[in-house]
């Protein structure tokens, strides 16, 4: 198994960011986003991925969050492509159904190398602590284009916007697990093509 971690260093006129992921970790984290609900989603990710993740973003948050999250969803991605590599021996898809009281969300992930982002929810509220609910969408859409995967997020039930973006991230963290996961009877990648 090779070491599958990246850095990824980003910036520009509205954000610096520093992101490092490891893909083998334990669930530690190091997250600082100026935007404090936005880095209790990334602790959940990284926490039920078991991905070890440190973040820090310096952005123009005294415009709004937007930058903010959409460039991390942008380094996220190109760290989690870097760190995954020729994506040799690993599963490739993953999903994950889960609950959050009220709430169940789905999400399944292709590392295919082709960006698609498929995202069905509603919220309740248009913010959540200093996040703007809007703004999960875009971060997801930054990450499957940045990372080339295909992700669908869809929300099957609920009714509190916290719930609901809490088990999107907690999902999306098991179903990538899942997803850079080996499997010991895949010898070179999962793909009739021989590549990804």
């Amino acid at each position: 198994m090779s070491n599958r971690t990246a850095t990824i260093t980003r910036t520009t006129k509205e954000t610096d960011i520093r992101i490092r992921i490891d893909l083998d970790g334990q669930g530690k984290q190091d997250i600082a986003t100026g935007i404090g609900f936005f880095d209790h989603m990334l602790t959940g990710f990284s926490r039920h991925g078991f991905f070890d993740l440190e973040v820090s973003c310096k952005g123009d948050l005294e415009v709004d969050c937007h930058h903010s999250i959409e460039d991390t969803g942008i380094v996220l991605g190109q760290a989690i492509k870097e760190a995954a590599g020729e994506k040799k021996g690993i599963r490739r898809y993953g999903y994950c159904i889960l609950p959050m009281d009220e709430t169940l969300v789905l999400c399944a992930v292709d590392l295919s190398g082709r960006p698609y982002l498929v995202f069905d929810a509603n919220f309740h509220s248009e913010r959540v602590g200093d996040m703007d609910t809007e703004m999960a969408k875009e971060f997801f859409y930054s990450i499957s284009y940045s990372a080339g995967m295909n992700l669908h997020i869809k929300v099957l039930h609920g009714e509190n916007s916290h719930h609901i973006l809490e088990a999107m991230f907690k999902a999306f963290g098991k179903a990538l697990d899942m997803a850079t996961s080996y499997d010991d009877r895949i010898v070179d990648v999962l793909s009739t093509k021989g590549s990804l």
